[in-house]
């Protein structure tokens, strides 16, 4: 955009010595390093607002686009099943336990108490509660 070739900055440079001094100069290049900072800062806030807008614009076209195609395949592949409702869909089966433990320090899986069956009627229990066989 602005095309400043080495020797013009040195002619300015030298001006700039001569005008203002060199007792002044570091005063005055803080100064224009200061604005230039806040131009670019302006600059860079004004193209970020932009492309933001423009991103947005973008989304929305999309957004139609899609609206309109769905459309049309709504149109060309009619449902002809009612819609079913998440409360009224059957639930899913319950996952598949693998009882060989994948991490030795994971947590122990609580288990269903054992059923007790009752053995032949002749046969007495024994001390640890199980029947004799």
């Amino acid at each position: 955009m602005f095309d400043i070739a080495p020797t013009e900055l040195m002619v300015v440079a030298l001006v700039a010595l001569v005008v203002i001094g060199p007792k002044d100069l570091p005063k005055a290049m803080r100064f224009v390093g200061h604005w230039v900072g806040k131009a670019r800062g302006v600059a860079r806030q004004f193209r970020s607002g932009f492309d933001t807008m423009v991103r947005e614009a973008e989304l929305a076209e999309m957004e139609k686009k899609w609206a309109e195609e769905n459309a049309r395949i709504m149109r060309e592949h009619p449902t002809t099943d009612a819609p079913v409702h998440p409360v009224d869909a059957p639930s899913p089966p319950p996952p598949v336990h693998d009882p060989a433990p994948h991490d030795e320090h994971a947590a122990p899986l609580m288990v269903e108490r054992p059923e007790l069956r009752e053995g032949p009627a002749d046969q007495p229990p024994a001390a640890d509660g199980k029947a004799a066989s």
